[in-house]
């Protein structure tokens, strides 16, 4: 077992801070989401059929349905739902009394339709797309809509396009697929395996730029689970090495990825540029996995894993590991002191509050400056680090979970939600972590009462009685 694995997985701890709880919608998220995707589901069977004059079915799909989804990794981004809705008539979809742009059209205006019926849940319904249509809600999620016909009868599927054709594409079959390939216990490994794909796949490429897409993941990491077997997928942190360095020498032999249900189209829909970077960075990301599962530290492998996984990689909570781990280091060095300052933004007389390697508890509203006071003591060419980590339920239900916070010797934030949090300080030479310090940040529930409060005429008091 690798020394990181308790920090990628706890099966019996499911509050303590993994990579895994990091990633994984809260338990609100996905209530939140359950409620919306059934009230669309609702209207859209109703008002599609009635404009159509076929009868309408709904089904989930996409990384939902397979028990893969993730959280946004960075603040901005939105949690992403696919819900197919399927006109069904026998036969082919050219026997149909619409075309694919018709029922696209449809489709667009139901979600219009919706969004003007709930104007406080939805933000925006988006122009379509090739292959969906698109509903914004409050909250940072969004649901696509794509449009399929469906023939019960041979229980065949064909996908309506923006571009007037119909698409050969089946997503009930490769979730099958995916379902039926492994038993119950290795799926769960293998989920968690695609999880850490998409986390990493997020955080080092950009959403329009690139970016790997979820079912290319999905296949890959699924495959190259298979090739090991059951029997060789262990700890998380080791599978992880073990699955990427099986999709490296894939990747290597041959860049296409076949659609395990339809061998005729290519997942991998990327440009030869986009397939470089994409395979340049896997070697990276195996390099970083074979660096950290060397390592017989936590402390240690947990660093070099953060490479990868930044903010959402949590750190070791005992203390003395960090002081253990500079021990062992071959030259001894001091480690940072800092000296940390809130200062409310809305009282900053009265609201004002310190502390040496911690703080807290201070209000929401501050702002707070992290700075080393033994500087002289550092080596003369240390780069020094800043990594926020954020914890608890505000922070994981806003999907903001942290962010690097900069370099140099004096860092600055924001106190935003109530919990203990962490600032992290690492002290790099040579690119090798000598230092490190953790400074929790435990922040209340309750801003600062403004310094001079607006006051308000006698009447509105006394309404205010009634």
């Amino acid at each position: 077992m690798g020394s990181a694995a308790s920090l990628f997985y706890s099966a019996n701890d499911t509050d303590k801070q993994t990579l895994h709880r990091r990633i994984t919608p809260s338990d609100e998220q996905f209530e939140e989401q359950q409620d919306r995707w059934n009230a669309l589901a609702d209207h859209l069977t109703t008002d599609l059929k009635e404009r159509s004059g076929y009868t309408v079915s709904t089904w989930l799909q996409g990384s939902y349905k397979f028990g893969t989804q993730i959280r946004p990794v960075r603040l901005g981004e939105e949690f992403d739902i696919d819900l197919g809705v399927y006109f069904r008539w026998e036969g082919k979809p050219e026997d149909g009394r619409h075309g694919p742009r018709t029922l696209k059209g449809f489709v667009q205006d139901s979600l219009k339709a919706y969004a003007r019926a709930n104007p406080d849940d939805v933000d925006e319904v988006t122009p379509p797309k090739e292959r969906c249509c698109r509903i914004r809600f409050e909250n940072s999620f969004h649901i696509d809509v794509p449009a399929y016909h469906l023939d019960p009868k041979r229980d065949a599927r064909s996908l309506a396009t923006a571009s007037g054709t119909w698409e050969s594409s089946d997503p009930k079959a490769i979730y099958l697929w995916f379902r039926d390939r492994f038993d119950d216990l290795t799926r769960a490994k293998v989920r968690r395996q695609v999880k850490y794909a998409k986390a990493w796949a997020g955080l080092k490429f950009a959403l329009d730029d690139g970016r790997p897409a979820s079912i290319l993941l999905t296949v890959l990491v699924a495959d190259a689970a298979k090739a090991l077997g059951a029997s060789n997928i262990g700890s998380d942190d080791d599978t992880l090495r073990d699955i990427l360095k099986k999709i490296v020498a894939r990747l290597d032999d041959d860049t296409k990825v076949p659609n395990p249900v339809d061998k005729s189209e290519n997942l991998a829909r990327m440009t030869d540029a986009q397939m470089t970077t994409f395979i340049e960075r896997l070697n990276t990301f195996l390099d970083v996995a074979e660096r950290a599962t060397a390592k017989d530290e936590e402390i240690a492998a947990a660093d070099i894993w953060q490479e990868s996984f930044e903010h959402l990689f949590p750190m070791p909570d005992v203390k003395e590991a960090v002081a253990k781990a500079a021990y062992q280091l071959p030259v001894r060095f001091t480690m940072p002191e800092i000296k940390v300052t809130a200062v409310s933004r809305t009282n900053s007389a009265a609201g004002r509050f310190s502390g040496v390697n911690q703080i807290g508890s201070i209000p929401k509203d501050c702002d707070i400056t992290f700075e080393i006071t033994n500087a002289y003591a550092l080596p003369a060419n240390a780069q020094i680090l800043w990594m926020v980590r954020n914890e608890g339920r505000e922070a994981e239900n806003i999907n903001d979970l942290g962010h690097q916070a900069g370099k140099g010797l004096t860092a600055t934030e924001r106190s935003a939600y109530r919990g203990t949090h962490y600032m992290d300080c690492v002290v790099k030479v040579g690119g090798r972590t000598v230092a490190m310090r953790r400074v929790p940040v435990t922040i209340s529930g309750q801003a600062m009462p403004r310094r001079n409060p607006v006051l308000r005429p006698e009447w509105v008091k006394l309404r205010g009685r009634r």
